[in-house]
C-alpha cells in the first residue's frame, strides 16, 4: 500500500459522500425514514432528537470497514473509504450540529461568506416542516442561488454603513 493511494482513496471518498448525503437526505430522510428525520424539522423538547440516529447509521458502516482493513491488510482500501466516510461525519457533525444549528454553544454567528451561505441553504431547508417540497438538500456544496443572496445582501449593509 502506499500512502498516496491511500490519502486519495480517503479524500475521493470524502467528495463522494456530499452526493451519498445528498441522496440520503433527498430519498431517505424525507422518504421512508421520515420518521427518524422528522423532528428534526419540527423541533421537540429536549437535546436529543430522533434525527441523531443518522450518525449511528453512517457510523455502523464506517467503522465496520476501518475494523476490516485493520484486522485483514490485503483490505487496506476498504479501510481508507471507512476512514473517508468518517472525516466526512465529522465535517457534517462540525457543519450542521456547530455551525448552522449551534447545538453546542462553541459556534456564533459569523461574516464569513461561506459559513453564511450554509447557514442560508439550510435556513431554506428548513422553512419546509413537512417531508415534501424541500431543498438544499446537501451540507458542504452551496449552490449558487443562496451565494448570490449572501453577497448581495453583504453588498447591501456595506452600502448602509
Amino acid at each position: 500500500m502506499h500512502w498516496l493511494s491511500y490519502l486519495g482513496i480517503v479524500l475521493v471518498t470524502f467528495i463522494i459522500m456530499e452526493g451519498v448525503t445528498w441522496l440520503t437526505h433527498r430519498f431517505v430522510m424525507h422518504g421512508f425514514l421520515w420518521y427518524l428525520h422528522e423532528d428534526h424539522h419540527k423541533k421537540g423538547p429536549g437535546f436529543f432528537e430522533k434525527n441523531d440516529w443518522f450518525f449511528v447509521i453512517f457510523a455502523i458502516p464506517s467503522m465496520g470497514m476501518i475494523l476490516l482493513g485493520t484486522l485483514e491488510p490485503a483490505y487496506w482500501w476498504v479501510q481508507a473509504i471507512g476512514f473517508g466516510v468518517m472525516a466526512y461525519g465529522f465535517a457534517y457533525f462540525m457543519v450542521h450540529e456547530i455551525i448552522i444549528h449551534q447545538r453546542f454553544k462553541y459556534f456564533t454567528r459569523s461574516n464569513n461568506i461561506y459559513i453564511r451561505a450554509i447557514r442560508w441553504a439550510h435556513k431554506m431547508h428548513h422553512k419546509h416542516i413537512e417531508k415534501e417540497d424541500g431543498e438544499s438538500f446537501g451540507m458542504l456544496l452551496v449552490h449558487h442561488k443562496y451565494w448570490e443572496k449572501v453577497k448581495k445582501d453583504r453588498e447591501n449593509t456595506l452600502k448602509h454603513k
